[in-house]
């Protein structure tokens, strides 16, 4: 089941390392309200939560994941991993997230996103970057229903960019589909929005690669009396 829900403003920053992903983000939200885009770590980000590209299994072991383990103890790993088993058997699709308290001050939450199924997979020819963008954001969502106000800005770093070696422009457009269907829908069911995300991205190969692509939100569902 998919809803509509008005939801207050969220303070995106989008933080890379990598100077050719920041550029590929400054051309993709160029015209997009309430993004901040900035070279850097994103453990410089005092935010409400850190997004972080993982796998499905949750392990934290390389990438932003490690860096983020590192920073915030090993306890994180075992919050994400008891959140997977918990609600998805142990296995984190593609296309959905965990958010979980992340034990510090700044930042509040830890949203887990997978990119990748295992470790240092190859997904610069999947739709993964979409799909985990939209979870993430997804999570925001969630988070705020069950919290009104609970995460109110939120960092990403390039999903997929690195040892997923999506290409900078490639991911920021498809991370800035999933920042617009954010804005302009709210999924309660995983299933729904990978459908969505999936059906409207399966030509992306004919388009150009600078295209952006909005994906339109499905219907509002109507009970019959």
């Amino acid at each position: 089941m998919s809803v509509n829900r008005v939801q207050p403003p969220l303070r995106v920053v989008l933080t890379d390392i990598n100077a050719t992903v920041v550029e590929a983000w400054r051309a993709a939200f160029a015209d997009t309200a309430g993004v901040e885009i900035r070279r850097g770590s994103i453990l410089d980000e005092d935010v409400d939560a850190w997004v972080s590209p993982t796998n499905s299994r949750g392990r934290m072991d390389g990438g932003v994941d490690a860096v983020i383990k590192r920073h915030l103890g090993a306890g994180i790993q075992l919050r994400v991993q008891r959140a997977i088993r918990s609600r998805h058997a142990g296995r984190l699709p593609v296309g959905s997230a965990v958010c979980v308290p992340s034990g510090a001050t700044a930042p509040r939450f830890l949203i887990s996103a997978p990119t990748m199924e295992e470790s240092a997979q190859n997904v610069s020819e999947t739709l993964n970057v979409a799909l985990a963008c939209a979870a993430a954001f997804q999570a925001v969502h969630r988070q705020n229903s069950v919290t009104p106000g609970s995460i109110t800005s939120v960092a990403l770093v390039g999903m997929g960019a690195h040892t997923g070696r999506v290409p900078a422009r490639v991911c920021a457009n498809l991370m800035w589909t999933g920042h617009t269907l954010f804005q302009d829908h709210c999924f309660e069911d995983d299933d729904d929005l990978r459908g969505t995300v999936t059906a409207q991205l399966a030509d992306i190969d004919s388009a150009p690669v600078e295209q952006r692509i909005r994906i339109t939100p499905p219907a509002r569902r109507t009970s019959r009396r």
